[in-house]
């Protein structure tokens, strides 16, 4: 029905972040050259970040960062959860079902119970918080929501993605994956508003069904994307070997979707994918032979927004959920740690226009560390 792309209202170029950041990764000119050259061709022009730029080298320890990541992050999270439902035209007591994704920190209670109390949700709404699926997490959210709804066909659900990537970043860490994380990845979240079938009908609603979706994970791969965390916190796995992992294996879980349903990559008029990043971007296109521009909408969310994780292809949906005519077939998809893939067939559905559509510009907010003493205890 619904999604809502939020970010910090903190926008950076990225020539102000590369200039904040080289000092506080490396002190070797040779390496500070490496960063110039690696974020420059990152296809990165502005991030959104949730803390300003210059505090970040004063990070003392991943409790610090922890903590900025619950306040701010719930922040966020209020403010997509209400754009979605107002988009939607539905209230917060409404949802029956969230399911919260995030990467990017920890807490228990996990975010999506602290909104119970702030945005007046039931309290008998089932909850369903994620960790660990990554940058896939935003496909693969839609696709367990819609299994969910399969099962609640009159119910309504919301999936929420909050990733503050910028927290992660390593001082004095001057390996390539680091670098190239610290010119790739922003910060955001995004919140998106289903409704099972039997709704659906009721309502006439137009937008996107899910069809059908595809979970797979690749083995060897496990070394390719992930974490090591430690006691800095969430020190980045990232391999040179992603796009090789995408022309092994992406072509055919993508053929193998559409010929289940009699279809071709000629038949789809929506691609939504993930913005992992030029290589990845580039990998998918020539994985499926794609012709020039179809990826258009990635490539614009990379520039203007970054790698947000699990948030960023809900970014690109967003800008995309009133943009097709009924019928139109619609392929979204990620990866994450594992390597795993996930896959989503989406047909625009017919009805009546909505009378408040959900805008593709994201929602800015200003969200402010709150006392010591109210941050909930961290894992």
């Amino acid at each position: 029905m619904s999604v809502a792309p939020v970010l910090p209202a903190r926008s950076y170029s990225q020539g102000e972040i590369t200039a904040a950041l080289l000092a506080m990764i490396t002190s070797d000119p040779a390496r500070q050259q490496v960063m110039r050259r690696i974020h420059a061709s990152s296809g990165v022009q502005t991030r959104s970040l949730v803390m300003p730029l210059e505090r970040y080298s004063s990070l003392a320890s991943f409790q610090e960062s922890n903590d900025y990541f619950i306040a701010e992050g719930t922040t966020l999270a209020e403010t997509a959860v209400t754009a979605a439902l107002a988009s939607a035209g539905l209230e917060p007591a409404d949802i029956d079902f969230l399911l919260f994704t995030s990467v990017t920190g920890i807490a228990a209670p996990s975010i999506d119970a602290q909104l119970v109390s702030r945005l007046g949700l039931r309290p008998d709404v089932k909850r369903l918080p994620s960790f660990g699926l990554g940058c896939v997490a935003g496909a693969a959210g839609i696709a367990r929501v819609n299994d969910y709804l399969a099962g609640h066909p009159d119910e309504v659900a919301v999936l929420l993605s909050v990733e503050l990537c910028s927290l992660t970043v390593q001082a004095s860490d001057d390996s390539m994956a680091n670098i190239v994380a610290s010119g790739l990845f922003g910060d955001g979240a995004a919140a998106v508003v289903m409704v099972g079938d039997a709704r659906a009908e009721q309502l006439g609603l137009p937008g996107p069904d899910v069809v059908d979706s595809r979970s797979h994970i690749y083995p060897d791969t496990a070394d390719v994307i992930g974490w090591d965390i430690g006691g800095t916190g969430f020190r980045i796995v990232l391999s040179a070997g992603v796009p090789e992992v995408i022309e092994r294996n992406f072509a055919g879980d993508a053929r193998g979707i559409l010929a289940a349903h009699g279809l071709g990559v000629g038949d789809v008029g929506a691609w939504a994918a993930h913005p992992g990043g030029p290589k990845v971007l580039e990998a998918f296109s020539q994985a499926l032979d794609l012709p020039d521009g179809a990826l258009d909408a990635s490539w614009r969310s990379l520039a203007n927004v970054g790698n947000l994780s699990s948030a960023a292809v809900l970014h690109v949906l967003a800008e995309q959920l009133d943009a097709y005519p009924p019928d139109t077939v619609g392929l979204l998809f990620a990866l994450g740690p594992g390597v795993t893939s996930e896959l989503v067939l989406l047909r625009w559905a017919d009805g009546t226009a909505r009378s408040s559509a959900p805008s593709a510009e994201p929602h800015a907010v200003s969200a402010t560390l709150p006392p010591a003493a109210m941050i909930e205890p961290t894992l």
